[in-house]
């Protein structure tokens, strides 16, 4: 198979260090058992109920048209979008315009596996689930028959990968000034029995993805939700649960969602604020560059004038 070099190629045999170690040889009791400590709190000091401290920028990709980098302290992500380009292959008119998400994993982003150089099912799945919660964001009748390409590139993989693409992949939109009705943000939480981890962490994801069968309640659920309009963009379930603990689940993440709407629009409002500082200083330097060149025509006049 030929070899990816936009990518960091490792070597194929490669094994990560943790299979040796003690917490990778746990069984699911013991991992469940430390899921919390004897004050109710998470192996990171947290609370059930409280999330990751959110750090996000724009313009991280100096070749794209818009660009952002979100951390959730481990959770590492970078976002691309390029102008909008006409669809390929397309033979009928689209009265409404497409957008071409693709996520990709870092060979060395993911704690317990490298990852293959070809796109694997994890990465078109998460494809799949961008492009569906930021179709119902974008005005895509403002651009019909063209395409928007939105690039997800995940440096480090530590749970939550596929809320911080989709906060990711808002932040660049916007950046990039893409027409949206309304700023997306979107929170995972995962359940486990009685409990609920918000914002988890890749252990915990995986407790609660391969509980055993006799408990009813486990899985991680995601879900998109535009705080402005009160809509949910896109919803996301892996497990089993019944029907409270997924609406005290969709409550919760509500609430998540609307509590990461300022920090995004902070960073918003920062980055406009950079964007007309550096254009009064272009605009100075542009002025003080035309009256060297003033000055040097006059020059230039009174020479020839004296010739």
């Amino acid at each position: 198979m030929p070899l990816d070099y936009r990518r960091f190629n490792g070597p194929e045999d490669s094994i990560s260090y943790k299979c040796y170690t003690k917490d990778y040889l746990k069984t699911y009791q013991e991992l469940h058992d430390c899921l919390l400590n004897d004050e109710g709190q998470r192996q990171d000091g947290r609370a059930q109920n409280e999330s990751r401290s959110l750090y996000a920028r724009t313009d991280m990709v100096s070749q794209a048209k818009g660009s952002s980098y979100v951390e959730l302290k481990k959770t590492k992500v970078v976002c691309s979008v390029f102008d909008p380009r006409e669809i390929p292959h397309q033979n009928e008119f689209s009265q409404l315009g497409q957008l071409y998400c693709e996520v990709k994993f870092a060979p060395f982003s993911c704690p317990r596996k490298r990852r293959p150089h070809a796109p694997d099912a994890e990465e078109r799945a998460l494809s799949v689930s961008l492009r569906q919660a930021l179709e119902p964001t974008v005005c895509r009748h403002l651009f019909p028959n063209y395409q928007i390409d939105v690039f997800v590139y995940i440096l480090e993989l530590d749970g939550s990968c596929l809320a911080a693409s989709i906060n990711a992949a808002g932040l660049a939109l916007a950046n990039a000034a893409v027409p949206m009705y309304d700023i997306i943000t979107s929170s995972s939480v995962a359940i486990v029995g009685d409990k609920m981890l918000v914002d988890p962490t890749e252990a915990e994801e995986y407790i609660a993805t391969t509980c055993p069968d006799d408990n009813i309640n486990h899985g991680v659920i995601t879900m998109s939700v535009l705080s402005g309009l009160k809509q949910v963009s896109d919803f996301t379930q892996v497990g089993s649960m019944d029907i409270d603990s997924v609406n005290q689940a969709m409550d919760l993440l509500e609430n998540e969602c609307k509590k990461l709407v300022p920090n995004i629009q902070k960073v918003l409002v920062k980055n406009v604020v950079q964007g007309i500082e550096r254009m009064k200083i272009l605009e100075e330097e542009s002025k003080e560059r035309e009256k060297i060149l003033n000055a040097k025509i006059e020059v230039w006049k009174t020479l020839l004038n004296g010739g």
